[in-house]
């Protein structure tokens, strides 16, 4: 799982708004990989990564903005992946203003600005994104498998070479658009991390 993110719809409903993304882009971290907060086991603060998948595990990070990530490994098995960016489609004037900036580019390009665009903090860590309920993914519409390039993930000092980082090939949304890429179609990975989740 990674690719398969890309093009699904990121679903908020609160104080009466519904607020509406696509997936653009996302980076994969598993329990092997020594940049997840997986790696070394269990504990309080990751013990999501490690439930049933389909859940969403949400971090505070830098001591300053909160990540979402997608559970999808089995039950037992440590991996998500970060929701790095997503195109604003519905609720575009509530997240600005939650964002502080009318660049609807700008308003989910980046994990914290996503999860602060979308009203994610620590209460949804452990939402089930399967239900219909205050967060969850919808099946949106997916992208052609050319469309979808492949990198390194951004920001990680470890793992670093890991082609786990997908995104949607030319769109002005994601959270950086140099990073060099290539069709998915080279062996897509699955699974969160210690930058990322």
């Amino acid at each position: 799982m990674g690719s398969d993110l890309i093009g699904k719809l990121l679903i908020r409903r609160l104080q009466g708004i519904t607020l509406v993304g696509r997936v653009v882009e996302c980076e994969a971290y598993d329990e092997g990989d020594p940049a997840s907060h997986s790696f070394r086991g269990p504990t309080p603060r990751n013990e999501v990564m490690f439930g049933p998948p389909g859940h969403m595990y949400v971090y505070f990070t830098y001591g300053m903005h909160f990540c979402a990530n997608v559970v999808t490994g089995r039950d037992g098995h440590g991996s998500a992946v970060l929701l790095r960016a997503v195109q604003p489609l519905e609720g575009l004037d509530w997240m600005a203003e939650r964002r502080g900036l009318s660049d609807e580019r700008l308003l989910c390009a980046g994990p914290g600005r996503l999860t602060q665009a979308f009203g994610i903090a620590r209460a949804e860590n452990g939402a089930d994104l399967v239900r219909d309920g205050a967060v969850f993914l919808a099946k949106g519409r997916p992208p052609e498998a050319e469309s979808i390039g492949v990198s390194a993930r951004i920001g990680v000092n470890v793992g670093a070479d890991l082609p786990w980082r997908f995104f949607e090939l030319g769109s002005p949304f994601l959270s950086r658009r140099s990073m060099p890429g290539r069709g998915a179609g080279t062996g897509a990975a699955r699974g969160s991390g210690r930058r990322g989740s």
